[in-house]
């Protein structure tokens, strides 16, 4: 019996310590608290985050991103949008579209087309431009007057899991005319 109880409470203590390492450094769950990602992620929604993959691959258009805001927003809670434009391009947001280096982008996890103008403007090396899919009602790069800068992400968010009605794969999905 006391070999049992000694064993338990090693595999406790292991398993334990593992999963603070794993939430720390590889996967995190999130909830999302705005409506800045309708429709493709819900209020309350919760997210897996990979925190592990930018450190070996590049950020690539179309990765749903969580990142700790620019110094400038005044703001400590974590933002989730998807990453639009990358280093050395020309963005132009016009006529319902966005605009990479003058070609359209087709995004079908819009719930409507967006409804301003913005640009032309150059993304910054080091730097991204991120856009919530509520783009009409989104709080993001093309208000901010600031860029959102590589060593400000989390992670990529790769999936909803909570509820249970919600459970997806969070797709790229962003292609060119």
């Amino acid at each position: 019996m006391k070999d049992f109880l000694k064993e338990t409470i090693s595999v406790i203590i292991i398993a334990f310590i593992l999963a603070m390492v794993l939430r720390a450094f590889v996967i995190e769950g999130r909830i999302i608290p705005t409506g800045s990602m309708l429709p493709t992620v819900q209020l309350q929604d919760r997210v897996m985050l990979n925190r592990f993959i930018y450190r070996f691959k590049e950020p690539v258009r179309g990765d749903v991103v969580m990142f700790q805001p620019p110094d400038v927003l005044h703001s400590t809670d974590p933002y989730l949008k998807r990453i639009i434009g990358l280093p050395g391009e020309t963005v132009e947001m016009k006529n319902g579209k966005v605009y990479i280096n003058g070609k359209a982008l087709v995004e079908p996890y819009l719930g409507e087309p967006l409804n301003y103008q913005y640009g032309p403007v150059v993304v910054p090396n080091d730097s991204l431009l991120v856009l919530g899919d509520n783009r009409n009602n989104s709080y993001d790069s093309h208000q901010w007057n600031v860029w959102l800068t590589r060593d400000r992400l989390m992670g990529k968010a790769f999936a909803t899991y909570w509820p249970l009605n919600h459970v997806k794969l969070l797709q790229r999905e962003v292609s060119f005319e």
